[in-house]
């Protein structure tokens, strides 16, 4: 029960400002002109890279999510700084991550994640402009990876962002955040108290272990937050917990690929080095220059495995959390049965889209292609059936494109 326990308090704590959040990323996406982001970033120079880090840290893409909407923008005409920029900062953070920061960890961390986020994102964007040579664009190719909504109504636009924020949203991250809570909650009633307070002598040393650890593997910037709690309620030093949160998320083996694909190997070095340099350095910073009572876990984080602590306003929340869970999840990975047309059909498999949003993209550029009727994409199995007689080359073009592979 214990496990239970903890896993139902950490949703509690996290629902209400996770449905918040989600409906702040609803307004964004459906509200905001669609041409606002490629607008911005177009100059060259500092300015460029300001913006995107501004527009990328509220704007809520994950890992997987932010690289076709960055490869898009560079091709479109934003500099290479300003689409390292975006790309470091977009995924470290969120609305709706923000906000979950805040209500397991805490306002010091809930104020120094998007701050760190802008940092590092101008540092190296920066750093890849200094190194940026005259860099061609190609003007005969749009992908556009950052949608707007074809409603143009008030009423329309609300539809929108509901679905966006509690359909679309919940898909591309839900699944993480089941992961980095059943993990939260298994560390927290199964490692012994004080099992890290063997680092707290080499906080260096925890942080390059988190780095090593993070690095390759996957986790949202949501995810990742009851992960973080967790290892602190067991003694990782707070310093090490945010390398956790910003490591983890911003950095993963495809993303760097990718990168090194569309930016260059410099690009991806740079992009690379800034987020764990970052990382470790304000780790640091948090460790031996700040206040440990700004990192006092609160108590019922603490107890979160002994007793239940809900509200009745943080258990609706949680129900209505579930509830659109269990819809997201069953959206995702339940196929749907296509209606049989008459039309030829072609299918592949279309490998590296992890969220809704990879899903969206391929969807809608494979529907521009000449002779291209309609497109049904399957997260899940990757199976993309398009109905039409499109060209082949055309077709595995625009997927390579985006940053994906096809079979």
């Amino acid at each position: 029960m214990e496990f239970v326990y903890s896993l139902i308090n950490m949703l509690a704590e996290m629902a209400p400002y996770l449905l918040f959040g989600f409906l702040v990323a609803g307004v964004l996406y459906a509200f905001v002109p669609s041409g606002f982001y490629r607008n911005h970033l177009s100059q060259p120079g500092v300015l460029s890279v300001i913006k995107a880090a501004l527009i990328g840290v509220p704007l809520p893409l994950c890992s997987c999510g932010v690289l076709p909407t960055a490869v898009s923008l560079h091709r479109n005409g934003a500099s290479r700084g300003a689409s390292t920029s975006f790309l470091i900062a977009t995924p470290q953070t969120g609305i709706d991550s923000i906000a979950a920061t805040y209500s397991l960890l805490g306002p010091a961390f809930a104020v120094i994640r998007p701050v760190a986020a802008l940092v590092t994102a101008f540092i190296g964007g920066m750093l890849v402009n200094r190194e940026d040579k005259a860099d061609g664009i190609d003007a005969n190719m749009e992908v556009d990876t950052i949608d707007a909504p074809a409603s143009d109504s008030l009423s329309g636009k609300i539809r929108d962002a509901l679905r966006y924020g509690f359909v679309d949203m919940i898909q591309n991250i839900g699944k993480w955040l089941i992961i980095g809570l059943v993990i939260a909650a298994a560390i927290t009633v199964f490692v012994p108290d004080g099992f890290f307070t063997f680092f707290a002598e080499y906080p260096l040393l925890s942080m390059i272990a988190v780095v090593i650890v993070a690095v390759p593997m996957y986790v949202c910037s949501t995810g990742s937050i009851p992960i973080a709690l967790s290892l602190m309620l067991k003694g990782l030093s707070p310093g090490a917990a945010f390398v956790l949160l910003m490591a983890g998320p911003a950095a993963n083996f495809a993303s760097i690929i990718i990168v090194s694909k569309s930016l260059g190997k410099k690009a991806a070095a740079i992009y690379l080095g800034t987020i764990v340099t970052g990382a470790i350095v304000i780790g640091m910073c948090i460790d031996y220059m700040m206040p440990r009572k700004w990192f006092t876990m609160p108590m019922i984080a603490s107890e979160a495995h002994c007793h239940l602590h809900v509200g009745w306003f943080s258990g609706i929340c949680s129900v209505l959390l579930i509830l659109l869970l269990i819809n997201a999840l069953i959206r995702r990975y339940i196929p749907h049965k296509l209606e049989k047309m008459k039309n030829e059909q072609t299918t592949i498999i279309v490998k590296g889209m992890t969220c809704g949003h990879c899903k969206a993209m391929v969807e809608k550029n494979l529907a521009k292609l000449p002779g291209v009727e309609s497109v049904t994409v399957n997260l899940a199995s990757g199976e993309t059936t398009l109905q039409g007689n499109p060209d082949e080359a055309a077709v595995r073009e625009v997927i390579e494109d985006l940053g994906f592979s096809m079979d």
